[in-house]
């Protein structure tokens, strides 16, 4: 059992999120590929190509997917990169566009201690088990995507550029990954882009907006997964 208290806190940095066709997504990658470096933790062909699959976490009535007070701000996910055996507990805060992370790694056959009623105060998911269960959170979903991702450097900071595609989605109620091959496809004919970065726009991101014509847009992997799995709305006692 990992005890050590391992809590990695990270910067809130401004978001920028755009639906693209695959065609659009293609052109996307190929830029991407010349302009930025691979994301030093991928694999894959060019390098830069992971597998992302998470569990969300709701209320038995959705508050988070409502947006109800600070569950709007706020999502709790266990995610896994590949068929990795290290497991990522997180906690996403967004403000505005700006969106900072608060994140512990735990090894896999650790996750199973969120399903008990305590865990040990020295454990690294410690602070993410008790804050799901005061705000009643437990998995709903489970949302799986592969992901390109590539990162530089500008004059205020780096940089981030990654494009979802294939997103699969299906219901869940443990801490436990499901197979993806039984997932329901969500989106086929569009592919998510985001762009992070520290302050004002970098003058790369800008040169990339105008060639492919690009136009932020809302997007939320967990709304169309709840949408496209017709999870539904358990009334409160």
């Amino acid at each position: 059992m990992q005890l050590t208290e391992m809590r990695e806190s990270r910067a809130f940095v401004q978001e920028m999120k755009f639906l693209v066709s695959p065609e659009q997504a293609d052109g996307i990658r190929e830029w991407a590929r010349v302009n930025l470096s691979p994301d030093p933790h991928a694999g894959g062909a060019a390098g830069d190509e992971y597998r992302v699959t998470s569990l969300y976490l709701d209320t038995e009535d959705l508050a988070v997917f409502e947006r109800r007070g600070s569950y709007g701000r706020s999502k709790y996910r266990v995610r896994r990169y590949g068929e990795s055996n290290r497991i990522f507990l997180e906690r996403k805060l967004k403000t505005r566009n700006r969106v900072g992370k608060l994140r512990s790694i735990v090894s896999a056959d650790e996750v199973a201690m969120l399903e008990r009623l305590e865990s040990p105060k020295k454990w690294a998911g410690h602070w993410f088990h008790q804050r799901v269960q005061v705000r009643g959170l437990a998995p709903v979903c489970q949302i799986s995507y592969s992901r390109m991702a590539r990162m530089g450097m500008s004059e205020s900071g780096p940089i981030r550029l990654t494009v979802d595609q294939d997103l699969r989605a299906t219901v869940v109620n443990r801490y436990a990954f499901a197979p993806v091959d039984a997932s329901v496809v969500l989106s086929p004919d569009q592919r998510i882009l985001e762009l992070k970065y520290k302050a004002e726009i970098p003058g790369l991101f800008k040169e990339l907006m105008q060639k492919f014509d690009l136009r932020p847009q809302p997007s939320s992997k967990y709304r169309l997964a709840v949408a496209a799995l017709e999870l539904k709305l358990c009334p409160t006692s």
